[in-house]
């Protein structure tokens, strides 16, 4: 389907063609009718296929097409899960606004509070925010909601898993009105939290499911290694760095300090390296970000802070130096290369530690995963054996006819009633000493 045919706006057509897409996606078809009909929508689809626009357009659309509700307050409020997400979307909305009057802001946590006050201030039409932050500037009266036309939540599951389900219910209250749409994109539907989330949120919505959260990109070529140790998995890394056409890759560690000691490694191995971690400031993280997408370095290190909302076309690679906990995260990981139709290669090592979550993985993804080798850096580890069900628990035998023989039982021995100070727990009498009472400090 062309966007020609999705009844959008003179204006925001020129848009998309000078961004240079011609043809919407599937979660474009579906998403963006039912949200120019004002329909309340929660809609799952994997990263990587399009949504961002598949709420963008139609927002432009209610907002180019309508009158304001308010005149001060923000009249689309896009909420993202973290940093990084937010700093994704707001780069396509500042393309989507480029040549109209609208004003949009980015607020941030971890960025200067008075300055994101005065910035809100000057009344902006667009805000993406991360939640925290937004749920901060309400409670100090920064700016209200009582004009919000739409509220978008990008990745809510997200949300919920990172604990913002106070501050999400905080920003709907604040925006509460009958004249408000709200727009949920989950990766999964299946997601209790968030369908429970949704029915206060959302009134009478579309549900619009893609595909699953589950199901890898078929741009995106993965295979798995066995690795025995430590020293192994550098071995195989330095193997992959050499033996692959590597445009850009990601790296993902489970820890903040292995970022840290990796880069120093890729570094001795002569490649251009870049390490993110969440312990650094936000202007830290920006000027990272932003000289891996201008191609300053090959190679990012990266813990899961950067596993969604990356979205850089010239990463060709993807490599699991340890596997995520959660399995949804390896999907998210992934979904980093391949992008915008382009292949992608996604390598895991898979050693002992990682066992546990390669199983959850393979459970998860619903299809067993098949192993490869690099020719001279065969792993021994080939998987650990599942421990056998415990069953019920089955009475010992005993092992000699003086075991099996039943105790005696002892005659009770006759107790003295004494005269006082006696009570009786169950059939056995016992004494109650009183203890001299001792004088108390009242400082």
């Amino acid at each position: 389907m062309q966007f020609s045919q999705l009844a959008l706006d003179k204006r925001l057509l020129a848009t998309v063609e000078h961004l240079g897409f011609n043809e919407a996606t599937e979660i474009q078809q579906k998403a963006i009718p039912a949200a120019m009909a004002g329909k309340d929508l929660l809609a799952s689809s994997r990263t990587g296929s399009g949504k961002t626009l598949a709420f963008l357009l139609p927002a432009m659309q209610r907002l180019i097409r309508n009158k304001p509700l308010s005149k001060r307050d923000p009249r689309v409020v896009i909420l993202a899960p973290t940093r990084e997400l937010a700093k994704q979307v707001y780069g396509q909305l500042r393309l989507v606004v480029a040549n109209t009057s609208f004003k949009s802001l980015l607020i941030l946590g971890g960025e200067d509070f008075n300055q994101q006050s005065k910035a809100l201030a000057r009344d902006p039409h667009f805000v993406v925010a991360t939640p925290g932050r937004l749920a901060d500037h309400l409670e100090h009266g920064h700016l209200y909601l009582h004009g919000l036309e739409l509220l978008i939540l990008d990745e809510a599951d997200r949300m919920l898993d990172l604990g913002f389900a106070s501050q999400l219910q905080a920003i709907h209250k604040a925006a509460d009105h009958r004249k408000r749409q709200t727009l949920m994109f989950s990766a999964t539907l299946d997601h209790a939290a968030v369908n429970e989330f949704g029915a206060d949120l959302l009134n009478d919505a579309i549900r619009i499911r893609i595909d699953s959260e589950a199901e890898i990109h078929s741009d995106i070529h993965h295979r798995m290694l066995f690795s025995d140790h430590l020293d192994h998995k550098e071995a195989q890394l330095k193997a992959l760095l050499e033996k692959q056409d590597i445009n850009q890759l990601i790296l993902f560690t489970a820890t903040r300090s292995d970022t840290d000691r990796l880069a120093n490694l890729l570094s001795e191995w002569g490649h251009t390296t870049l390490a993110l971690s969440g312990e650094l400031n936000q202007a830290a993280r920006n000027q990272i970000m932003q000289d891996f997408a201008a191609g300053k370095a090959k190679v990012l290190i990266t813990t899961d802070v950067a596993s969604r909302g990356l979205d850089i076309p010239r990463v060709s690679h993807v490599v699991n130096f340890d596997l995520p906990k959660h399995p949804e995260e390896y999907v998210h990981r992934i979904g980093r290369t391949g992008r915008a139709g382009a292949k992608g290669d996604a390598f895991s090592l898979v050693g002992p530690k990682d066992w546990a979550s390669f199983k959850k993985l393979e459970a998860f993804l619903n299809h067993p995963l098949a192993f490869e080798a690099i020719e001279g850096l065969e792993a021994k580890f080939k998987g650990l054996a599942e421990k056998p069900k415990r069953g019920p628990a089955q009475s010992k035998k005993p092992t000699s006819a003086k075991k099996a023989a039943a105790p005696k039982k002892r005659a009770p021995k006759k107790v003295k009633r004494p005269v006082g100070g006696l009570r009786d727990i169950g059939d056995a009498p016992m004494m109650i000493k009183k203890k001299p009472v001792e004088p108390v400090d009242d400082e």
